[in-house]
């Protein structure tokens, strides 16, 4: 879930800001490195599936809080963790300016949040580490819930 910006401030903001900044140019070299010009469509096909995806919200009982689905994970199997990281910032970054979802001073700590955990952490680590015997329906499916818990309930992420 987005960090609102009122959890924030602002030199916690400044620093996100950074860290997240210092990622998204090392995914950018990374993804100019590759060179494989095919998977930019792919990209912007998966971040309109996990925007989608990511609109829908459900209650957490007893907490007054909602939560909703988090790609990142999903996009760092498909693309790869660098490319998979630009894709959720972007999908965060259309969701805080056109739907106030965390707000900007806040957006560094959800990228951050959801994106470097999502697709560093959660697809980097715990995705390679449990498909590297192969797939299967079972692997896949408690990789799935091990990146959601790993990934899911970082400081404000929710």
């Amino acid at each position: 879930m987005h960090m609102a910006d009122a959890l924030l401030a602002p030199a916690a903001a400044g620093t996100m800001y950074v860290c997240s900044g210092a990622v998204m140019c090392y995914a950018s070299k990374k993804v100019r490195e590759a060179e494989q010009p095919e998977k930019i469509p792919v990209m912007g096909v998966m971040g309109a599936f996990v925007f989608a995806a990511q609109m829908i919200n459900f209650t957490i009982p007893g907490t007054g809080s909602s939560g909703h689905l988090c790609g990142g994970m999903l996009l760092s199997a498909i693309l790869g963790p660098a490319a998979g990281f630009l894709t959720m910032a972007g999908v965060l970054l259309i969701q805080c300016l056109l739907f106030a979802d965390g707000g900007l001073l806040a957006l560094g700590a959800n990228i951050w949040n959801m994106a470097f955990y999502g697709c560093f952490v959660g697809g980097m680590i715990v995705w390679k580490a449990m498909m590297k015997r192969g797939m299967s329906r079972r692997r896949i499916t408690a990789a799935s819930i091990a990146g959601c818990m790993d990934g899911g309930h970082r400081a404000g992420a929710g």
